[in-house]
């Protein structure tokens, strides 16, 4: 049986962004989350039935975000190391030290490695996102990162040890 997915878009569609916005908290990643299940509407349209489809659509927008928020908290960059001592901003003279520790950091690596750092840590980008926006796979993306860490940990230690 084929669905029309204009009209069950039509009639269930603001359901489905409802639930994703209050599951994701934004409107960008809700809208995100909406086009996805009806993308899973269309590829599994063969085992839809002729009733049920709002219970249906909602229990998949639900686990569809779900698994978006999962996503999200696994890839969420650990903040331990030389990173997690990076101060706010209101804290005038430790700002002063993370952002000299962190100019010898960045000093150490390559101008790629720096922008990987910046979109990760400070645009809070998934590894994914990251990947994309500088045209490199995952493996990558942590291999750099985890490097990265490895210098800021010895950068700590000898700033100890001085």
């Amino acid at each position: 049986m084929a669905i029309d997915i204009k009209a069950l878009y039509e009639r269930y569609g603001p359901m489905v962004f409802r639930r994703c916005r209050a599951l994701l908290g934004d409107e960008d990643s809700a809208l995100d989350a909406v086009q996805e299940v009806f993308v899973l509407v269309l590829r599994h349209q063969g085992r839809f039935r002729e009733t049920g489809h709002s219970s249906l659509l909602y229990t998949m927008a639900t686990n569809h975000c779900l698994n978006v928020m999962r996503t999200r908290r696994r890839e969420r960059p650990a903040a331990d190391g030389l990173l997690e001592s990076v101060p706010s901003p209101d804290r005038g003279v430790e700002l002063v030290v993370a952002h000299d520790i962190l100019d010898r950091l960045f000093a150490l690596v390559d101008e790629r490695t720096r922008a990987v750092a910046w979109l990760r840590f400070v645009d809070q980008l998934t590894l994914e996102e990251t990947a994309r926006a500088v045209n490199m796979s995952v493996s990558g993306i942590r291999k750099r990162l985890r490097r990265l860490q490895a210098l800021g940990l010895v950068l700590e230690e000898n700033r100890h040890d001085a």
